[in-house]
């Protein structure tokens, strides 16, 4: 249901951490023996990974090979989704949806260290709990409790300015209708299903909201490069000085691939799932 460009390989893996052992053209500003983390256009279920320069970084300060491969595909997504296109931006609110997950417990962060507000949506305590400790300021439990309702008291009536959201239609009513005046609904996934019929989208228009959404996957080459650009600039001396950091639930040996994707589908983890080769 999500082909890969055509010119990706077919085996599975969209980011990886390693060891350089040979370079292509373009690869300037790279050597045979650095220490990289990448999102690949495929191929990171693999020894070998041939990864564009572009979409390359070099480990954080400190890090290994573990750390570092739970960075490219959450961070390049968070950052180009609530910062460049949504704009989130130092004294604003936002909502984020699966708050315990890889993508959340990164938004939840880097909302913080640059002085957001984060609320956000888990399936138990135990997620909740993880959610404060990273510096959400309330954890919503769905199951318990009407995020949209939860969120208009906690901010006195007004909303919040982003959402970033993973569900879809399900939600997208009650998205909008916990947005501010002016307010951003980013969406990345469909969780909770594609189409949303007999949406009332009344509130884009008196609210003035804004609704968008992306993927990475197909993004160019050079979109890439000004995501990771960005990512060196502002969120690699957050990594380095300990601010943020990646979420790591459990570490599967590669034969224990199929374990480690059954832990995903379970949603029983908090953070990121790691295969090490």
């Amino acid at each position: 249901h999500y082909p890969p460009p055509a010119d990706a390989s077919p085996v599975l893996g969209l980011e990886v951490a390693g060891q350089v052992v040979a370079l292509g053209d373009g690869a300037a500003g790279f050597a045979v023996g650095d220490k990289v983390c990448a999102l690949a256009n495929g191929g990171a279920y693999a020894e070998y990974c041939a990864v564009p320069a572009s979409q390359a970084l070099a480990w954080p300060q400190g890090y290994d090979a573990i750390r570092a491969a739970a960075l490219p595909e959450t961070f390049f997504t968070v950052w180009a989704n609530l910062f460049m296109m949504a704009g989130l931006k130092e004294g604003e609110s936002v909502l984020i949806h699966g708050g315990s997950s890889g993508i959340g417990t990164t938004a939840i962060q880097l909302a913080q260290a640059l002085g957001a507000t984060a609320f956000v949506t888990v399936g138990n305590a135990e997620k909740a709990e993880a959610c404060f400790r990273l510096g959400a300021a309330r954890a919503i439990n769905y199951k318990s409790e009407d995020f949209a309702e939860v969120v208009k008291r906690e901010t006195s009536g007004k909303g919040v300015d982003v959402i970033l959201d993973m569900i879809g239609a399900s939600y997208f009513d009650r998205n909008l209708a916990c947005l501010a005046r002016d307010g951003r609904l980013s969406i990345i996934a469909f969780l909770g299903g594609a189409v949303a019929e007999k949406a009332n989208l009344s509130p884009i228009m008196v609210k003035r909201l804004r609704v968008m959404g992306s993927t990475m996957r197909p993004r160019s080459t050079q979109e890439k490069r000004e995501i990771r650009d960005q990512l060196q600039a502002k969120v690699w001396p957050l990594l380095e000085a300990g601010t943020v950091a990646p979420v790591i639930n459990r570490v599967f040996d590669f034969a224990d691939v199929v374990a480690a994707h059954r832990l995903m589908e379970s949603s029983d983890h908090i953070g990121k799932i790691m295969l090490t080769l």
